[in-house]
C-alpha cells in the first residue's frame, strides 16, 4: 500500500483492518490519500484493487478525531448512515453507505465508509459564481422536494447560535449593525412549513464536474447535520457561504436563484430576514474556521479582514432588502 503523506500514519491499525474487512475477497487497499475541503472530520480516499490489480475503484473514509466531534459522533454518523440509505435511488446523488462504526467501538475513531462520488469541490473563480449558484439552487430545491415518511424524518432543526453567543468582530465600527441583527434573532421564531433539510448545504459540500456551459452537480456530501425544518434555513446557510466566498451580492442573490429553480415557498420580509441572520450571525466574530478548507483549495485571498468585511456588508445588505 502506498501513502501520499496524508494517509494512515501511526495509530490507525484497527481502522484500516475494519475498512479492509468490508472489501470483497481478494481486494486490498492499494493507496490512501487525504481529501481536502472539510474541518470537522478527517477524510481519506482509499483506492481499492482486486487480485492482480483488477477492478480499481475508490472509497471514502470519514473519521471523527477531535474530542468535540468524537463526543457527538454516534449521533452524527448514525444520522448520515440512515440518510445515505434513504437517498439511494432518489433525485439527489449521494454516496452509498458501505459500513459505519458510529461509536468507534471497533476503529480507533468513530468512522463511516462510503463510495466515492465523481467530481470535486469548486470554490474558485468569482466569474463562475452566478451560473454555479444557479446549479446549487436547483440542487437544493431537489433536496427540499424529497418526500420522506414520518418515521424516516430526521431530527428537528437546531439553531447554531443565539443572541447571547454572538460576538461582534473586535474593532468593528459597525457595532450598531450587530446590535440590530442580534435583536432580530432574539425575537420570536417565525412560523414555517417544515421539509427535509441538508442543513449544511454550501459550495464546499457540493461536487461538480464538467467545464464551462457543461458544468453540472455530480453529488452532495456531508449529511451528518440533516434535519427537518424551514427551507429558509438551508437557503440562508448557502447564501452566507456565497457571500463569504464571492462577495455580499452573491449571497443576496441566492434566494432568487432558489425560487427561480422551483424551490419551496420562502418566507418574506422580516420573517425571511430572521432565518438569514440566524445563520449569518453563527459565523461571528469571524469566519476563519469555516473558510480554512476554502483556503486549502486555493482561496488564499480569503483573509480574516476580507471575510469580516464581507460578512458585515452582507448583514447590511440583508437589512436593506428585507427589513
Amino acid at each position: 500500500m502506498t501513502d501520499d503523506g496524508g494517509g494512515w500514519g501511526p495509530g490507525w491499525e484497527r481502522t484500516r483492518a475494519w475498512a479492509e474487512g468490508h472489501l470483497a475477497p481478494g481486494e486490498r487497499i492499494a493507496r490512501v490519500s487525504a481529501l481536502k475541503g472539510g474541518w470537522t472530520s478527517r477524510m481519506r480516499r482509499l483506492d481499492i484493487e482486486g487480485p492482480d490489480g483488477a477492478g480499481p475503484y475508490a472509497l471514502v473514509l470519514r473519521s471523527f478525531v477531535e474530542p468535540f466531534y468524537r463526543r457527538h459522533a454516534p449521533g452524527l454518523l448514525a444520522r448520515e448512515a440512515a440518510v445515505l440509505g434513504l437517498l439511494e435511488g432518489s433525485a439527489v446523488t449521494a454516496a452509498r453507505l458501505v459500513a459505519v462504526d458510529a461509536a468507534g467501538t471497533v476503529c480507533e475513531h468513530p468512522s463511516l465508509l462510503m463510495t466515492l462520488l465523481p467530481g470535486g469541490v469548486r470554490v474558485a473563480g468569482d466569474r463562475h459564481a452566478p451560473p454555479r449558484a444557479r446549479l446549487l439552487a436547483a440542487q437544493l430545491a431537489a433536496v427540499h422536494a424529497l418526500d420522506v415518511g414520518e418515521r424516516e424524518r430526521p431530527r428537528e432543526w437546531q439553531a447554531w447560535t443565539a443572541p447571547e453567543r454572538v460576538v461582534a468582530p473586535e474593532g468593528t465600527d459597525r457595532a450598531g449593525l450587530w446590535e440590530r441583527a442580534v435583536a432580530v434573532i432574539g425575537g420570536a421564531v417565525p412560523a414555517y412549513e417544515p421539509c427535509f433539510l441538508h442543513r449544511d448545504f454550501h459550495p464546499g459540500n457540493v461536487l461538480f464536474d464538467g467545464e464551462g456551459g457543461r458544468e453540472a452537480v455530480s453529488g452532495v456530501v456531508d449529511w451528518v447535520e440533516t434535519s427537518w425544518g424551514p427551507a429558509d434555513l438551508d437557503v440562508a446557510h448557502c447564501s452566507t457561504a456565497l457571500a463569504l466566498l464571492h462577495g455580499p451580492g452573491a449571497g443576496l442573490a441566492f434566494a432568487d436563484h432558489y425560487t427561480a429553480a422551483g424551490g419551496r415557498e420562502l418566507a418574506t420580509g422580516r420573517a425571511h430576514l430572521y432565518w438569514r441572520l440566524l445563520d449569518a450571525l453563527a459565523f461571528a466574530p469571524d469566519a476563519r474556521k469555516v473558510a480554512e478548507p476554502w483556503r486549502e483549495l486555493g482561496r488564499t485571498d480569503l483573509t480574516p479582514a476580507v471575510l469580516t468585511g464581507r460578512l458585515e456588508d452582507y448583514l447590511r445588505g440583508l437589512f436593506d432588502r428585507y427589513a
